[in-house]
């Protein structure tokens, strides 16, 4: 079963800004509110560069491995994915240029699998929640650099 995330942040960043920070997986946890951590594990920012990931989720700490799929420059978005057995996650993430502000597009698609495809219409709720409060955080992030 997937569910689909699907979240827009405006930011006060150019684009290219914007899309020079998000690609850094590694600073993941300044501006996802579930990730406690994340490191480069190879690469150098561009596809195929590998992350561990280390997320918070229903108090629980769950482990991540996300790959850089693909990178476009000229369109300014870009596709990780990873996961583990119970889930698998695909993000995409376009930049676009509105009037004065650039936009953050941010779309998960997850895949549950196992007990966790049991669970997958309580889990949809939790991660409205982790959505949203990862956006605001996104913002506020976006909104404390651009300020700087």
């Amino acid at each position: 079963m997937t569910h689909v995330l699907h979240r827009q942040v405006p930011t006060r960043w150019t684009s290219d800004e914007v899309f020079a920070y998000l690609l850094d997986f590694s600073r993941a946890e300044e501006r996802d509110s579930g990730t406690v951590r994340c490191e480069g594990a190879s690469g150098d920012g561009g596809v195929s560069t590998r992350y561990r990931n280390v997320s918070k989720f229903l108090r629980r700490e769950t482990k991540l491995d996300y790959t850089t799929e693909r990178v476009d420059a000229w369109r300014r978005t870009f596709t990780v994915a990873g996961g583990k057995r119970s889930v698998t996650s695909t993000d995409t993430v376009t930049m676009t240029r509105q009037r004065r502000a650039a936009w953050v597009d941010y779309r998960a698609e997850l895949d549950f699998s196992g007990r966790a495809r049991l669970l997958a219409p309580l889990l949809a709720l939790l991660l409205k929640k982790l959505g949203d409060d990862t956006a605001a955080q996104l913002g506020r992030v976006l909104d404390a650099k651009a300020a700087a």
